[in-house]
């Protein structure tokens, strides 16, 4: 099949076309956590065509992920979501490269992976490793788009980090309840993949820049809250704290 072809929708868009996709073909993301978030924003990004993914997690597929995680299938049970992953995104798009990092990754890799692609994207479930992942990103100014889902709930955050704007710790504090650990808490499936698709979104349009003379505010340095029960959302601006003990020192 011919890329004109396979991405004859993309294409056709406006400010999209074909230097658009070809821009794509050579851009490159991480994907740290590879569970209801990161399984779906994966498998959009290789179907539109992202280039060079860069895949992070140390877990392995359990029979409990199967109903949000869609990207995985029965006969992945047991196998490390790595390995699965890549296999199944080569699979949908053999014209991906695919690297993957098994494991739970120090500040150092954290920097050195985010250092190697084009933008990040927070698919994890616990605050400690989102904290490492946003100090990776400002120290080498790499935009990060962060998501979370628990429950009915779910929100999205981008971050251009370019040394102006605010980063993820400016939005919370350590006394904040909402650092609590997702992993383990209910939450019904089609929210963590509405989340992952709202990440693959907002990653795509940072890559080929279609966020910008938009009109409105867009995600850039925002938080935007969706709220499954009473189907309402809200977003709201982000300010940089002068005492941000990451940002304000970079």
């Amino acid at each position: 099949m011919s890329d004109s072809l396979r991405y004859a929708r993309h294409i056709a868009l406006p400010r999209f076309g074909i230097e658009g996709q070809e821009r794509l073909r050579q851009s490159s993301a991480l994907i740290v956590g590879l569970g209801g978030l990161g399984s779906v924003a994966s498998l959009y990004l290789a179907n539109a065509g992202i280039g060079h993914l860069l895949i992070n997690d140390f877990d392995r597929v359990d029979a409990s992920n199967l109903p949000r995680q869609l990207l995985f299938r029965a006969a992945d049970t047991g196998a490390f979501k790595t390995d699965a992953t890549a296999a199944h995104l080569r699979e949908v798009n053999p014209a991906v490269q695919v690297r993957t990092l098994n494991g739970q990754l120090d500040a150092n890799a954290l920097q050195a992976a985010a250092q190697d692609c084009d933008l990040v994207l927070d698919c994890s479930d616990n605050f400690r490793t989102r904290l490492l992942i946003n100090a990776a990103c400002v120290a080498t100014r790499k935009p990060l788009v962060s998501g979370a889902a628990i429950r009915f709930e779910g929100q999205v955050a981008v971050f251009p980090n370019q040394g102006t704007g605010p980063c993820y710790r400016c939005l919370y504090s350590d006394e904040d309840e909402n650092f609590a650990s997702c992993a383990g808490q209910g939450i019904l499936a089609p929210v963590a993949g509405l989340i992952g698709t709202m990440l693959a979104t907002e990653a795509l349009k940072l890559l080929l820049g279609l966020d910008s003379g938009i009109p409105g505010p867009g995600l850039r340095n925002r938080l935007w809250v969706y709220d499954g029960l009473s189907s309402t959302t809200r977003s709201v601006a982000i300010r940089r704290k002068p005492d941000c003990p990451v940002c304000s020192k970079a």
